[in-house]
């Protein structure tokens, strides 16, 4: 995914604040769960993508809904709003998740199967592809896709190995186009 350099920019910013006050790792799990009730919330998406109801009010509602938030936290919120850039606020969040990781040596990695696996697969996938580093740390994510019908996609930073019988059938299909 594309991240705007808004959000980039915010983003830099605050891990700049942040670095100094010491107050990272706080900050990073406020702007998960920022994160999360994005995801999880039509009408917080909405609110922050309204051109109706104006800065004040947005503002308010935000101080609400994320009043558990530390200072730190609740100042960026209020900043993004106040600059008119509210619609790119879950991205400024994923990008500073994005940024911390990378401080910290973290490697996210998605692995998405066409139906639950055990672990012992799913590790000797992540062994035999060579994008994961076990030296370092990682955070994986598993997702079940039944319509991959087989087999596996790891996405590992902005690399992809696709290996779904889906996109086999579908590389076959265009072969018998193509002749």
């Amino acid at each position: 995914m594309l991240t705007s350099k808004v959000a980039k920019r915010y983003a830099q910013g605050l891990l700049d604040f942040v670095t100094e006050s010491g107050s990272t790792q706080q900050v990073f799990l406020e702007m998960k769960d920022l994160v999360e009730a994005m995801k999880n919330s039509k009408d917080l998406r909405q609110l922050f993508a309204s051109p109706v109801v104006d800065a004040k009010k947005k503002i308010a509602i935000s101080s609400e809904v994320f009043k558990s938030f530390s200072a730190v936290s609740q100042n960026i919120i209020t900043l993004v709003i106040r600059q008119g850039r509210e619609s790119h606020m879950q991205d400024v969040a994923q990008e500073f998740i994005n940024k911390v990781d990378k401080l910290n040596g973290v490697q996210r990695a998605a692995l998405t199967t066409a139906s639950k696996l055990e672990d012992s697969t799913i590790e000797s996938i992540l062994k035999s592809s060579k994008l994961v580093n076990f030296d370092s740390k990682f955070d994986l994510t598993l997702n079940v896709n039944p319509e991959l019908l087989g087999g596996y996609i790891l996405r590992v930073g902005d690399q992809q190995i696709d290996q779904s019988v889906r996109s086999q059938l579908n590389q076959i299909k265009k072969e018998f186009q193509l002749n």
